[in-house]
């Protein structure tokens, strides 16, 4: 067992610098989240206002962050932009942004989607009282399109957090690029250790999203009833 597999895993600070990675994968993704939740759910208000122009906009927003693949979108925010706009930011916080405003993009269609699927008669009730848009949307629809987006939102969630396996296309220390170190520094102690540290990976991955997809089918099977 001298040799064996398993045993790169805890090889010197390998399973640290592992938990390490986690924990930057799963920090960029929740401040992304945070950042792009908040501003798609002002995008989402604007798409239902009788706007032509801002709607307009705000589609053509949507459909550029759906088109373009998310490693193109990381390669544009690190490699591109800053070159043009002479910004010398982490990487890191280049992936957060390029991905807080993928989040917008898709959050703004869930978002989009809720209110419209509020009742019409709550809008006309609120109208009734004397409401304005903006108190329309605080205290009569935002708070029931809450219920009706939350499942579409924590599926979102597992995708941001998938998704930053993309990381180490810009030489951010997530976990892949550092399990691809570990590899490469052991492959000839432990020829078969990429097993043991991929299945790792696929396991701390696994033990994040499950529990969030769980909860999104609990919540979409509850909207049913």
């Amino acid at each position: 067992m001298g040799h064996s597999g398993i045993n790169v895993l805890i090889e010197g600070t390998n399973l640290t610098r592992l938990l390490g990675g986690l924990w930057t994968s799963v920090w960029i993704a929740a401040l992304s989240l945070l950042i792009g939740l908040a501003l798609g759910t002002i995008f989402g208000m604007l798409r239902t206002l009788h706007n032509r122009v801002i709607r307009f906009i705000l589609m053509l927003y949507l459909e550029f962050f759906r088109i373009v693949p998310t490693v193109v979108l990381l390669f544009l925010f690190y490699y591109i932009l800053p070159r043009q706009f002479h910004i010398n930011w982490p990487a890191s916080w280049m992936a957060v942004i390029a991905f807080a405003l993928w989040v917008a993009a898709e959050f703004s269609d869930i978002v989009r989607g809720a209110l419209q699927s509020v009742p019409k008669h709550q809008r006309e009730t609120g109208e009734a009282l004397g409401f304005n848009n903006w108190q329309l949307f605080r205290y009569v629809l935002l708070p029931q399109a809450v219920q009706l987006e939350l499942p579409a939102t924590i599926n979102l969630a597992t995708r941001v957090i998938k998704t930053t396996s993309l990381l180490l296309m810009i030489s951010v220390m997530d976990v892949i690029n550092i399990g691809q170190q570990i590899i490469e520094a052991n492959n000839q102690n432990y020829p078969t250790g990429v097993f043991w540290v991929y299945g790792l990976i696929f396991f701390l991955y696994f033990i994040i999203d499950y529990p969030l997809s769980r909860w999104a089918k609990h919540l979409e099977a509850k909207q049913k009833q």
